[in-house]
């Protein structure tokens, strides 16, 4: 069952931990790929000074301030897609929830194809289906998520990439902990990343790492 918008017309520190055993799916030409989240990340607005929108609304951030129930997917570090499910922001402001990892349930030979992008030299194993979307890079790159889907509606059954409910094991909502959000600069200390415990899709933690400054010969 595709979830109502009204689940998304929240803010995202709420959504957030719901969002853990829901489906992400993108269905296209080649198939359909779908992810059952495990790892989500909440980031807030101008209250958040690791949001993409805490200076505003800019070109590349627009659907963050548009309704609920849409994807916000951004490029980054030149090389990478990241995935975001935008939640109800506070009047003038915006807020989201990274997707950052999940088990793949449908469609793993077309992940796996889509994460591989070459053949893989003889001897060296496979990617472990643990790995497939484990990382919000990785996650996109396996359910063929790009900007093309920035402010796609994952309401609607129109849509390519739909936001489904999940098995609904009530079980696995005692194994919900939060922590440290991932290689954030600001704000780094607040508890807004949810993961499912000892969960092996879940992404490995990295601190921000200040980049040093080059050394110039004189």
């Amino acid at each position: 069952m595709l979830i109502p918008r009204e689940f998304f017309a929240r803010p995202s520190v709420e959504v957030a931990p719901d969002l853990l055993g829901c489906v992400l799916e993108n269905e296209t030409a080649d198939g359909l790929v779908a992810v059952e989240l495990t790892e989500v990340e909440a980031y807030a607005g101008r209250s958040d000074p690791a949001s993409h929108a805490y200076r505003g609304k800019t070109r590349r951030n627009a659907v963050m301030f548009g309704p609920p129930g849409h994807a916000y997917v951004y490029f980054t570090y030149g090389m990478h897609f990241c995935v975001n499910m935008v939640c109800l922001g506070e009047k003038g402001s915006a807020s989201a929830v990274l997707l950052r990892a999940g088990a793949i349930i449908a469609g793993e030979d077309l992940a796996r194809a889509r994460r591989t992008r070459a053949p893989i030299p003889e001897g060296r194993a496979r990617i472990a289906s643990r790995d497939l979307a484990r990382g919000p890079a990785r996650l996109c790159q396996a359910l063929g998520i790009d900007r093309s889907l920035d402010g796609a509606d994952v309401c609607i059954p129109a849509s390519a990439l739909r936001m489904r409910t999940g098995a609904g094991n009530p079980a696995r909502s005692a194994e919900i902990v939060t922590g440290p959000r991932v290689g954030v600069s600001s704000a780094a200390e607040i508890p807004w990343r949810f993961w499912y415990e000892g969960d092996p899709t879940v992404s490995v933690y990295r601190p921000h790492v200040p980049r040093r400054p080059k050394l110039v010969t004189p």
